[in-house]
This record gives C-alpha cells, structure tokens and sequence, in this order.
C-alpha cells in the first residue's frame, strides 16, 4: 500500500469542516466526485462498520477506530461490499483490509487545515490521487459556503 496524503486550508471553523466531513447531506455532494452515487452507512461512533458504497450496495467497508468530533476521525477498511453482502474473503477485499484512512483538522484565526492520509494499493493509487484533489476542491466549496 502506498499513502495518498492531501492537506487543504478551509476559509471556516472546525465545526463546520466536521459538519462536511461527517453529514449525509455534504458527503453525498463530495463524495459523487468518486463515484456519483456514493454516500456513507454509519453512525461514525468508535468501533461501528462504515459502509462507503454506491446505489447497488457495492463499495468498501470500515471500521471506525477514532472519532474526536472536531479534530480527528479514522477507520481502518476491513473488506468490500459486493451487491449489499460483505465480502472478506476476495483477493480485492484482502488487497484493502488492514488500510486506514484519518481526518485530521486543526484550527488557526478561522481558517482549518484538514489533512488526509489514507492507504491505497499501487493499481489505484495515481487514479484515487487525483479523484481526491477533485473532492477536496468541492469539500472546500461546501464548507467555505454559509
């Protein structure tokens, strides 16, 4: 696995950033950058499943190993979800088992700096890189909204 890491400074509060980063209502919109039915399955508390999928139930699955509302927020991928069923046993579920994927935001004079660092394997990595820099840019226009 290769890190995919990406920092962007945000014209807003910390609250705000997490309100993106965490609410149905946001990720849906930056998450279609991806794919553009994506949207996440979770409550985000500390050891819940996160499903990170698209209409037809098919996408990745997590587990939340850190939520501190504001500051940091990660999950560690476990498998895949192929047609609304998990999946942990096929080379592509095992190929993302084990990676993590961590939010982190600190706040200076209004402006958040949210960081991203998240493990992607080499087949995907350049391709994943540049649909990041496309969410994050869309990210920035929610929050920066009012």
């Amino acid at each position: 696995m290769k890190k995919i890491r990406k920092t962007i400074e945000i014209n807003a509060s910390k609250e705000k950033v997490w309100q993106v980063l965490t609410e149905d209502r946001y990720t849906r919109i930056w998450y279609a950058e991806f794919h553009p039915e994506s949207h996440a399955v979770t409550d985000w508390k500390v050891g819940s499943t996160a499903y990170f999928q698209d209409n037809s139930g098919n996408g990745i699955v997590a587990k939340i190993i850190k939520n501190d509302p504001t500051e940091i927020l990660s999950m560690e991928y476990t498998g895949m979800l192929v047609n609304g069923k998990e999946d942990y046993e096929s080379d592509m579920a095992k190929d993302f088992a084990g990676g993590r994927e961590t939010y982190i935001m600190n706040e200076k004079e209004g402006v958040t700096t949210l960081e991203l660092e998240g493990d992607m394997n080499e087949e995907m990595y350049d391709m994943m890189s540049g649909l990041w820099e496309k969410a994050f840019a869309k990210f920035k226009e929610l929050a920066e909204q009012n």
